[in-house]
């Protein structure tokens, strides 16, 4: 890198949470990291539609999607811890001045 360069600011953590609330991956998606994000979203839908499956007719909607819904509870954190890293560490560069 030269005295020249000048890193882009990446995006809020607080955006990239509400995102990843939103939609399971995209969080991930949004801090440059598709593939993660890709997974997350695949086994969130492959998880949802196996507890569909196998989950007895009178459960709640919650129920039958149980395994599905705690993958993608499990991808918001991770997308917005990744995304405080990516911003804390850009603040320490001193570009958040």
């Amino acid at each position: 890198m030269n005295a020249l360069h000048v890193e882009r600011k990446p995006m809020n953590p607080y955006l990239v949470l509400a995102l990843a609330i939103v939609l399971p991956g995209m969080g991930h998606v949004a801090i440059g990291q598709p593939q993660r994000g890709f997974m997350f979203a695949m086994f969130t839908l492959l998880l949802a539609l196996i507890t569909w499956q196998i989950a007895p007719p009178d459960r709640s909607i919650i129920g039958r999607f149980a395994l599905g819904l705690f993958v993608w509870a499990l991808s918001i954190p991770d997308a917005y811890k990744l995304a405080r890293m990516q911003y804390e560490e850009w603040k320490s560069k001193g570009f958040g001045r």
